[in-house]
């Protein structure tokens, strides 16, 4: 029981007395490609230039974080066809490219229209094209969507290159320390504060439509959970017990949120009902529980527990009230949640080497991890379930860094300076 207490007060002092000055905007760096990555090229778009975004470059960068595709470097190509027209399929052979992603850009008024062709190479065929309008300001959006349509064209998954990420920093040290709550695109780039304080923020959850966040602030100087629309920035507190008030989780109706409430004496996961605030108890025992996370379907919840000696995950027949052990590999399993098919749960284990992101079947499967840092927190997993954002530190510093769901690739998001923690990945916003 202790233990479970204590990663909770490891958890406050992290974002207590481990920030440093800290960057909104996170920078990939790409650390571990796949073998497996298809080969792609994608082509400088003609017209390009005087624009204020590379978009062929922001979509050779979304592919390739994918940890599906490899992408051709530039220099490579001795080619640069703009349309489907003009491409030579054996220059592209030659090169060992499975895939080619052409376009040009042409000025219309204050924006511009985005032509793309992908091309398969192998079968010597066009397989999609569209011509795309875009505001001047708006041409990453615009790019992270063609990469959307390209992703799910060869992949057969949808794309979430266009969905956002949450996240906490702070800035300052000691006791000049200012949190923030950032929103940005799935690469880092054009961040947003949606919230700042002068006490600690924990545990963004965004709700189903991606318009709203559950959060925990300590502004009243003890922990309390609060729903903020992310357009308007208007926030009310959902609840502020004594004790714990923690781990906002939304179910995928939007219509209630589940947490861990200490107002009865342990930890246990209740659930709220938005519209009248009211809770109910759905865990009763003498353990800690807590870390709730909803199942697509609604019918069950998956939740840390210590109550087989050591934090372990759980899952909770919301209809029976049953509960069954679901980690029985080693001896600390917590911060569980379901791939968006509800067949896979993604969590941290600690291994031999430290904390790590683990993925398992829920049928039993064995335990596998997919992570390869040693001090990780809070996986969250892309709405296609390609990819899982976590937290880790490196030296003195937390970053964000993200791994495919089969661990063959991972990249990172780390801030220019300082710390960055608690990422929550969006659902798909359209």
């Amino acid at each position: 029981m202790q233990k479970l207490r204590k990663v909770w007060l490891f958890c406050v002092l992290l974002l207590v007395s481990g920030f440093a000055a800290a960057n909104a905007n996170l920078t990939i760096e790409i650390t571990r490609g796949s073998d497996q990555a298809l080969p792609i090229g994608v082509v400088p778009f003609a017209g390009n230039q005087g624009m204020s975004e590379d978009v062929a470059q922001i979509i050779q960068d979304d592919l390739e974080r994918s940890g599906l595709f490899s992408p051709l470097e530039r220099s490579a190509m001795f080619d640069q066809p703009s349309q489907a027209d003009d491409v030579e399929f054996g220059t592209w052979r030659s090169l060992d490219v499975r895939y080619l992603v052409v376009g040009r850009a042409e000025q219309t008024g204050n924006g511009y229209q985005l032509q793309f062709d992908l091309m398969d190479v192998s079968g010597q065929r066009r397989m999609i094209g569209e011509t795309v309008t875009a505001n001047a300001d708006d041409l990453r959006g615009a790019a992270h969507y063609i990469s959307d349509q390209i992703f799910e064209a060869i992949t057969d998954i949808r794309g979430a290159f266009s969905t956002s990420i949450a996240y906490v920093t702070a800035q300052g040290v000691g006791d000049n320390m200012q949190f923030g709550l950032y929103i940005a695109d799935a690469d880092g780039r054009n961040s947003q504060q949606v919230l700042t304080s002068d006490q600690p923020i924990m545990s963004p959850a965004w709700s189903p439509d991606g318009r709203k966040l559950a959060y925990v602030s300590f502004e009243t100087e003890r922990p309390a959970i609060y729903i903020q629309d992310v357009a308007t920035g208007q926030r009310v507190m959902a609840t502020s017990f004594d004790g714990i008030n923690g781990a906002p989780t939304w179910s995928p109706d939007g219509r209630r949120i589940a947490m861990s409430l200490s107002k009865d004496g342990q930890p246990e996961i209740y659930i709220m009902d938005i519209a009248n605030r009211s809770v109910e108890r759905v865990t009763n025992s003498n353990s800690i529980d807590t870390e709730p996370a909803w199942s697509p379907d609604g019918r069950s919840l998956l939740f840390t527990s210590d109550r087989s000696g050591g934090p372990q995950i759980y899952q909770l027949s919301l209809g029976s009230g049953e509960t069954n052990r679901v980690t029985f590999t080693g001896n600390y399993n917590a911060r569980a949640r379901y791939s968006p098919d509800g067949d896979q749960i993604f969590l941290i284990h600690r291994s031999s080497r430290g904390y790590q992101v683990a993925r398992q079947d829920l049928d039993g499967g064995r335990l596998v991890v997919i992570s390869d840092s040693i001090r990780d927190e809070s996986p969250s997993v892309a709405p296609n379930g390609t990819m899982v954002i976590f937290a880790n530190q490196e030296g003195n510093n937390g970053v964000l860094s993200a791994v495919s769901a089969d661990g063959r690739s991972s990249f990172r998001l780390p801030a220019a300076q300082g710390e960055v923690r608690d990422p929550a990945w969006s659902p798909f916003l359209n």
